[in-house]
C-alpha cells in the first residue's frame, strides 16, 4: 500500500502516521530500553560531514559473497542435510559460514543480533536478582565422576587429556562446576539466599548427526542459570520466578512459545519444563490441550494417549523447537558436593537447587525459522542487526541529484533519534540499481528501508519507507521519517 502524506490534509497526515506508528509498535521489534547503545559510534565510516557523526556504510562491511542455492549445498555437504529455512537463509545471506561439522563462524550481523539477545536476557535475569558469572569450558573429570555423569552422558561428552594426563570435558552444562563453587564458600548464610547465578558461554556436545544449522550443532551459546534456596518451598518460588522471566523474554521478542511438561533427562531432578516454539521443522513432538491449556512433550506421556490427563479433552499433536528448559533439582547435586549454608538456627543445611537454560544461538535460528519468508529474513526488531537501511540513488541515474539528501537524512536520523546511533546503515553501492539493493535489503530483513527515489526530488523531498515487518510502504518527508523512527526502541 502506498500513501503520499505530503499532499494530504494535516489531519489526514496525522491519522495515517498514527496508524502506521500503532502497527509498528505492535512489531516484536519495538520493546525496550535504548540507553545502552546511545553512545555507540561505529568504527567503519564513509566520511565526516561538518558537525556530523560518522556514517556506517555497507560497502565497508565484511560480508561473504551472496551464495546461490547450489553453492550453499556444496558448502554443507549432501543436499539432504540442508533441511530447514533458517539454515538455508543464514548461509545464503552470509550470517553464518560452516567451519566444520556442526560448527559455524558467526559473522558480524549474527554477532550483533546475538549481543542484543544477550542484553535482553541480562535485563530479564537481573530483574529477578540474577548475578552474572563466567565459568571455564574445561571441567575436571573428577567433578563429573562424582555425579556419575562422566560415564552416563555417553559419547555426547567431549573428553580430552592435557599434557599431564589429567582428564577434562568441554562442558555441555555446568551443574557440577557451579555446585563445587558454592560448596567452597564455607560462610554462606541463609540471609544470602536465594542465590541466582548465570552465565552466557559456549557449550559443547558431540552430536552424532549435527543438522539444521544453529538449531543442532556441536558448539553453541547457551545461557545457564543455577539457583540455590533455603527450602523446597523457596526453591519452587524461584522456579516460578525464572519461568515467568522466560515468558517475559519471549513475549518481548514477539515469539509465541509454549511452556510444556518435560522429562528431566540426564540433568535429573523432580520437575522440568521446556519452552517450545511451535514450528514444523521442530524435532520435539508435543501434545497440547486447547481446552485447559495443558501441554507436554510426548516423552512424558504414553504414546497412545489421546486425551488430556487434566481435563480429559482431546489432545492436539504438534512439533516444536526447544528454546528454553528449566529443572528443579532439589539436593541431587548439593548433597554430592556438600553445598551447604548456615540456616536460621545456625546449623548447616543442604541448598535446594534449580537450573535453567536458554539456547542463545538456537533462539536466533528459531526466530528466523518462525518469522522469515521463504526468501527473506525477518527479525524481531529487538534483535535486528541494524534497524534502518538507507538506499541512495544509482550513480548516473536521473535521481542522482538526491544522493546528497540521503547523506543528510542519515545525519538527521542519528542526531534527532539518539537511540539509533550505530543502528543506521547506508547502502552506498551506487553502481547497483535501487531495485537490486532493495532486494538485498529485503533479504537481510532490516525493519526499515528508506529509499531516495524520484520523489526525493520533490519540494519538499519525500522518501520511500518500507516497513519490512508489516509489508507496508509509505512516502514521508524528512520530518515524517524522524517522527516514525523516534518510536523505535533498541536494547
Amino acid at each position: 500500500m502506498h500513501w503520499c502524506l505530503h499532499s494530504a490534509s494535516a489531519s489526514l497526515r496525522w491519522g495515517v502516521m498514527e496508524g502506521l506508528l500503532t502497527r509498528c509498535r505492535a512489531l516484536p521489534a519495538l520493546a525496550t530500553s535504548s540507553h545502552q547503545l546511545s553512545g555507540y559510534v561505529p568504527h567503519r565510516f564513509h566520511h565526516r560531514a561538518p558537525g556530523r557523526g560518522k556514517r556506517l556504510v555497507l560497502s565497508r562491511m565484511f560480508q561473504p559473497q551472496n551464495l546461490r542455492e547450489d553453492q550453499v549445498l556444496s558448502l554443507e555437504g549432501r543436499s539432504g542435510e540442508l533441511t530447514c529455512k533458517s539454515q538455508r537463509l543464514m548461509l545464503q545471506v552470509g550470517l553464518i559460514h560452516p567451519a566444520s561439522s556442526g560448527c559455524y563462524h558467526l559473522l558480524p550481523y549474527t554477532v550483533r543480533a546475538m549481543e542484543k539477545l544477550v542484553r535482553v536476557i541480562d535485563q530479564e535475569m537481573q530483574a529477578i536478582g540474577g548475578q552474572k558469572v563466567n565459568m571455564p569450558s574445561l571441567s575436571p573429570a573428577e567433578l563429573w565422576r562424582a555425579t556419575s555423569r562422566w560415564d552416563s552422558m555417553g559419547k555426547e561428552l567431549l573428553k580430552l587429556r592435557d599434557r599431564h594426563g589429567k582428564e577434562y570435558c568441554l562442558g555441555p552444562t555446568h551443574e557440577e562446576a557451579i555446585t563445587a563453587l558454592i560448596a567452597s564458600q564455607q560462610t554462606l548464610s541463609y540471609k544470602q539466599l536465594p542465590l541466582l547465578l548465570y552465565q552466557v558461554t559456549r557449550k559443547f556436545r558431540d552430536e552424532p548427526r549435527p543438522r539444521f544449522g544453529l538449531l543442532r550443532g556441536r558448539e553453541f551459546y547457551m545461557k545457564d542459570m543455577y539457583t540455590f534456596d533455603s527450602s523446597p518451598e523457596a526453591a519452587q518460588q524461584t522456579y516460578s520466578l525464572v519461568c515467568d522471566a522466560y515468558s517475559s523474554l519471549f513475549d518481548r521478542l514477539g515469539l509465541q512459545c509454549v511452556k510444556v511438561q518435560a522429562d528431566v533427562g540426564s540433568i535429573g531432578g523432580t520437575t522440568s519444563h521446556e519452552f517450545q516454539l511451535l514450528v514444523d521443522v521442530g524435532e520435539d513432538r508435543l501434545a497440547v490441550c486447547p481446552g485447559c491449556g495443558f501441554s507436554a512433550n510426548m516423552e512424558t506421556l504414553d504414546l497412545s494417549q489421546t486425551n488430556c490427563p487434566a481435563c480429559q479433552g482431546p489432545l492436539t499433536k504438534t512439533k516444536g523447537i526447544e528454546v528454553g528448559h528449566t529443572f528443579y533439582l532439589g539436593t541431587k547435586y548439593s548433597s554430592i558436593f556438600s553445598a551447604q549454608f548456615t540456616n536460621v538456627h545456625g546449623k548447616p543445611s543442604l541448598a535446594e537447587m534449580g537450573c535453567y537454560g536458554l539456547g542463545v544461538t538456537r533462539i536466533l535460528a528459531a526466530v528466523i525459522e518462525a518469522l522469515a519468508t521463504e526468501d527473506c529474513i525477518r527479525w524481531p526488531g529487538l534483535l535486528a542487526p541494524y534497524q534502518v537501511c538507507l538506499v541512495s540513488p544509482k550513480k548516473g541515474s536521473k535521481e542522482e541529484a538526491a544522493a546528497e539528501l540521503t547523506g543528510h537524512l542519515y545525519d538527521h536520523i542519528t542526531e534527532a533519534v539518539p537511540q539509533l546511533r550505530g543502528e543506521v546503515l547506508l547502502d552506498d553501492r551506487t553502481h547497483l540499481t535501487i531495485g537490486n539493493r532493495l532486494k538485498d535489503a529485503n533479504k537481510f530483513g532490516y525493519p526499515f528501508v528508506i529509499i531516495a527515489g524520484k520523489r526525493a526530488l520533490d519540494d519538499p523531498a519525500q522518501f520511500e519507507v518500507w516497513c519490512q515487518n508489516t509489508g507496508e510502504v509509505v512516502f514521508l518527508t524528512r520530518e515524517g521519517v524522524l517522527e516514525l523512527l523516534s518510536q523505535v526502541q533498541v536494547v
